[in-house]
This record gives structure tokens, sequence and C-alpha cells, in this order.
């Protein structure tokens, strides 16, 4: 095809006269030129299209117009332009020209055209060939070209259509990612968008294994920058993605966690430490068994190992910024603060549980392994210092909860429910609280919310100190309200759920009178006893998640049993329930039933459970639920003879029948 010089084109008329002049170009005389067969016809009107399309405001906002003029255009002679012009056997000015006109006429089109119009494949299908054309085009054609795709993925089926394409075709703009940001946000409609919608086993592993891929990709494209744009990236990516497309064991963990560990130890502005705080806790999330070492191990011994310095950025953060985090609830910026401060405090929570892991470690050490092999290799003086700033830093977590919950809900510190005043309607409903509270969401469904719980709970069930635990019996009316409306789905649209969280928790809160004394204020017993009787009255066939809720339910109301000098008559409505459960099964269901640990660990509790509020009781009630008695002393017999005599859990049976035995000769 020859290629006209563009600076010459012009349309002829005629006046009354007769006389030739330039004049403007009729839209007719574009689409009359659009639909012939000549190669170079259709290239002047396309030529003259773009002119009159930039220079006529009027036109641009007749859709009708728009949708006429994109229909004369011919797709195939769009993909000509777009292929030949990405030939390097061709004169370099004439490559140019094709490539640059297809390219802004396709984005043009993107822009002005109506959104029906948009999903149609005339204009998705072109995306495969802009990105191929990227290897070929000049500076300014790839923006337009990048311009162009960024408006086509917000289309479902633009999204699906570069979700669809192999990676060597993703493989033009990964590499020129690190320069041009908007590519990331590119594969972020595509990712997320592009792969909705029922799909078979073998097409989700296939996308899975792209995705894989296509991460390590941009992780090898990023090489030698600082990253931080990769690392929002692949944050967004983890969160966001659809989770059976999620890498199962990617081998870039290693190289992003190192970039994580770079960025953070160099001077870290605003925005870098945001995105590696964003992506490590990702990364830790989704990843537990393999990234905590990877991210945390120092591989030689060091006065101050990598551990230490990160962990203290992350609570000389959270120590920063909480303090004017209420005020901000409002701001346009508090979802960006919020997620960075959620991200540290589940890096904080797997920091915790590492530092225990190591502590129980040094107490029972494995045989054959040295010290000089464990994975956190931090002198015992910094391991102090840090425990100090951790617990420091979660006094003021605690003290923004109790400010936010009163904010949000209770009105003022520890207000009992049924003492508010002033109901607010909300979307899901209307509930007594005051009007100082984020427009968005509540308390309740503020994922900062749940893991501030999870760091707290960690550290007081397991650390030895009073201090934090007291503090934290300052909290117990969230804990309770926000048990009880993590069942809901009204109240939890988000599917957030407390339950496990508050349960660690209170492991630690109970240990103190203090704590004791507030989960009674706030009807604890009745709330978590509640949920136990409906875990017990649901078949054998539960979810593992309900038997290990129960199970922590069992080990929080034991502790509660065991802090009361008698069991109070109300409680006894628990070892009714305890009774009225059914442990029986089929003779070629027991071995399968005996190997199952979930189920055995609830069932052995709350026969201990029941047993304890028994022994408690005093003679003339025990001797009312003699025939309880009698029904948990079976049960409890059942699960002896399932089990071998040698094994722990046989020996606690043991023992717990030995003192329902004692029970019931009196």
């Amino acid at each position: 095809m020859d290629v006209p010089d563009l600076s010459k084109l012009q349309v002829n008329g005629s006046d009354e006269g007769g006389s030739n002049v330039t004049a403007a170009p009729s839209i007719e005389k574009i689409q009359e030129l659009l639909k012939t067969k000549d190669d170079t016809s259709r290239f002047v009107g396309l030529a003259l299209l773009k002119s009159v399309l930039d220079n006529s405001p009027k036109l641009q906002s007749d859709p009708e117009v728009i949708v006429s003029l994109w229909d004369s255009i011919s797709p195939s002679f769009l993909d000509r332009l777009l292929r030949t012009g990405s030939q390097s056997s061709l004169d370099k000015k004439d490559s140019k020209d094709m490539l640059d006109l297809a390219v802004a006429v396709i984005h043009t089109f993107a822009i002005l055209l109506p959104n029906a119009a948009k999903q149609n494949t005339k204009l998705i299908n072109r995306i495969p060939k802009l990105t191929q054309a990227i290897l070929y085009s000049s500076k300014e054609t790839t923006q337009v070209i990048i311009e162009t795709l960024l408006t086509l993925v917000t289309v479902p089926e633009g999204a699906q259509c570069l979700a669809k394409l192999e990676l060597d075709d993703w493989t033009p703009l990964i590499e020129i990612a690190p320069e041009q940001s908007h590519i990331l946000t590119i594969f972020i409609w595509a990712w997320e968008k592009g792969t909705a919608g029922p799909e078979d086993e073998q097409s989700k592993e296939a996308m899975r294994a792209k995705i894989d891929k296509g991460i390590q990709a941009f992780v090898s494209s990023f090489i030698g920058t600082d990253a931080t744009s990769l690392l929002e990236f692949i944050s967004h990516i983890l969160r966001n993605l659809n989770e059976s497309l999620i890498p199962q064991t990617p081998k870039w963990l290693g190289s992003v966690t190192k970039l994580i560990r770079n960025l953070s130890a160099n001077r870290p502005t605003a925005a870098s430490r945001s995105a590696y705080t964003n992506c490590a806790g990702a990364l830790l999330l989704i990843y537990p068994g393999s990234t905590p070492q990877l991210l945390f191990l120092d591989e030689k011994d060091s006065s101050k190992p990598f551990s230490y310095l990160f962990i203290n950025l992350i609570l000389v953060d959270l120590r920063a910024t909480l303090p004017s985090l209420l005020e901000k609830l409002n701001d346009p910026d508090y979802p960006r603060i919020s997620q960075r401060l959620t991200s540290a405090l589940d890096i904080l929570t797997a920091f915790i549980g590492q530092l225990i892991a190591w502590m129980e470690e040094l107490d029972d050490p494995e045989p054959g392994k040295s010290q000089a092999q464990s994975w956190l290799r931090m002198p015992p003086e910094l391991v102090l210092k840090l425990s100090s700033s951790i617990a420091e830093t979660l006094s003021v977590v605690m003290e923004y909860l109790r400010n936010r919950w009163d904010a949000s809900v209770a009105g003022a510190q520890g207000l009992h429910p049924e003492a508010r005043t002033g109901n607010a309607h909300t979307d899901f409903g209307s509930r007594k609280t005051l009007a100082w509270d984020t427009k968005d969401e509540g308390a309740a469904t503020d994922a900062f919310i749940l893991s501030a719980i999870r760091a707290i709970a960690l550290w007081v069930r397991d650390d030895d100190g009073d201090v934090l635990r007291k503090e934290g019996a300052g909290l117990m009316d969230m804990f309770m309200e926000l048990y009880q409306s993590s069942g809901s789905t009204q109240f939890q649209p988000d599917g957030l759920d407390h339950r496990l969280p508050v349960l660690a928790a209170l492991e630690g809160i109970l240990r103190t009178s203090k704590g004791v004394d507030a989960f009674h204020s706030y009807d604890g017993w009745r709330i978590l006893s509640g949920d136990l009787a409906q875990i017990l009255s649901a078949s054998t066939a539960l979810p593992e998640a309900d038997l290990v809720r129960g199970t922590r339910i069992a080990l929080v109301l034991q502790i509660v049993a065991e802090s009361e000098g008698s069991t109070p008559e109300d409680w006894m409505g628990l070892v009714t329930a305890v009774a009225a459960y059914d442990v029986s099964v089929t003779e070629m269901e027991t071995e399968a039933a005996a190997k199952y640990g979930p189920l055995l660990d609830f069932q052995v509790d709350v026969l201990q459970l029941a047993t304890t509020l028994l022994e408690n009781t005093s003679p003339g009630l025990r001797r009312r639920y003699v025939h309880s008695t009698s029904a948990v002393r079976g049960m409890a017999r059942q699960l002896r003879d399932r089990l071998e005599e040698s094994s722990a859990t046989a020996r606690e049976l043991e023992d717990t029948l030995s003192v329902l035995d004692a029970l019931s000769v009196e």
C-alpha cells in the first residue's frame, strides 16, 4: 500500500462560481473513503476522520454519528495497519505512519464510543495487535497504546480478552512496566475482572499457572529498581484475585521478599513504606508456611538483625499514626492509611507467632538441633527490647480500639448496650450509636479492627504479663458484640469473622480477675455457651471451622469455670446440652473418627468442661443432674474405648472418668 503524505491531504469542494477551494471534509465523504476496497483511500479516510474528530467537539458529543463512523471502518484494515506498521522490512517512515494512525484512531474511538459499543468485539478484538505493536512503536505511540488498553480493560469483555492472551503476548507490556506505571493497572483489571465467571478446573489451573509466570516476569523486569509500584501491585493482586487463581507455590516469593527487605532498609519514603508493608502483610497471610522465614530470617549473625529493624519500623509506624487516625475516619485517605496499618498488624501478628515458636524451641529444643540453626538470630537483649516495644505498641492499639468503638457504637467507655440512647438508621438497620464514625463502614466491618484483635490476642494469650491482659479486659464489651455480630450476614456483609481472634484474646484476658469480672458483666457465659450449644445440637458432620471454634469456646469456658468457687445453676444448661450430644458412630466409622483430630479434640474438651461444671456444683444441685452425669460418663467411656490406651488423649479421658465415677458414687 502506498502511504500518502498526511500533511498534504485535503478534500476539494466547489463554490457556486465553480472555483476550487479547500473545504472541510464532509462526514459522507469520509465514510465513502472508508468503505472503498482501495487501501490507500481507506488510509486517507482514516487520516481525515482523525483530523475531523480531533477538531470537532460537537461531533465528539454525538454518539450516533460516532457509532456510524466506527461502523464504516474495516476492522481487518486496522489490523493490517497495526501488523504492517510493526514490520521492520518497510520504509521506517511509512511503517511509523501506518502504526501511528491505526493506534490513534482506535484510541479515539475507545474514548468516544458509548459504553454499549465499547463492549463489541470489533473494538475489543484489537487488543492482541495493540499489545504486539508496542515492540515497534515510538515512545509517544506506546503511551497512546497504553492509554487505549487502560480504557478497554475497564470493560468486562476487554479485561477478559487481555487475560486470555498468552504469556508471550503479555511480555511487551511487562518489559516496559517499570517505566509505565499504568501497565500494572491494566493487569489489575485484566486479572481481577477478566478471570471471573464459571470455568472448569483445568482452565482455572492454566490461568493460575499463567498468572504465576506473569508475576515472575514482572519481578524480573523490576530488577534494579526500588520496585515500589511492583510491591503495591502484587499486594493488590493477592488480596483481590479469585482465590482459586492465586499461585500456590510461587518461585518468585523469595525474590519479592528480597525486594521488601531492600526497600525497607534504604530510607523508605511514605509511598515505599506503604508498598513494602502492604506486600509483606499480603504474603504472610497467603503463604504463612514459607514467608515468615524468608522475610524474618537472617543468614548471618548481626548486632542488629534485619528482623529487629523491620519490626521496629512497623511498630514506629503504628505508634505514630494511630493517635491521629480517629479524626481521619472520613478523609479520602483513610482507606489507604487503614490498609497500611492493617498490613502492619498482620506482619506483627506473624512475627509474634514466630517469636513464640522460637521461645518454645529454646525451652524444648529438637534433638540434634543447635541454637545456631534457629531461624531467629537475635541477641537476648534485643529480644527483650523488642518485646517491650511490642507491648507498648499493642497498648496504643488497645487505646485506639477503645476510642473507635466508643465513637462508633458504645458512646462512652464500657457503656452497657441497654444503657445506650439514640438510634442511628443505616443500610443494615437501626442501632444505638453516636454519629461519629466512617460514613462508608462501621467499626464491626473494618478489617483493621480484626487484624488488631488478632495481634492483641496472640500476645495476651502467650505472654505471662498481666498489664496488657487487664487493659484487654476494658475491651470486653467490644469483644462480646463483635463475637455475636460475626455470625450474622446482616451485620457482617463482608464476611469478617471475629470469633476465633476474640476467643484467643479471652484465653489470656480471663487469667486475671478483672477479665473474669468484665466477662460476667457483658453476658460472656450466655453468649459463648449459647454458641457452643448450637454446635453441639448439630450433627457430627460439622465443618472443621465450627469444631475448632467449639474447642476454643470449651477452653475459654473451662478457664471461667475453674475461676469460680461453685457452678451457678444457670450454667448447668450447658451440661444438659453436652449430655444430649451423640458421640456414637458405626463400627466402620470408628477408626476414621478416632483419627479425626478436630472432632476428637472438640468432644474431649466439651466433656472435660461438663465434668468441671458438675464437679463444682453443690451436692443438692448435682443430685438433680444425676441422669446428665450418667450420660456424660457414658460418652467419655465410648471415646476412651476408641483410642489406644497409651495415647495422651486416652489418659485425659481416664482422669475425666475418675472424676465422673466419684461424682456418681456420692
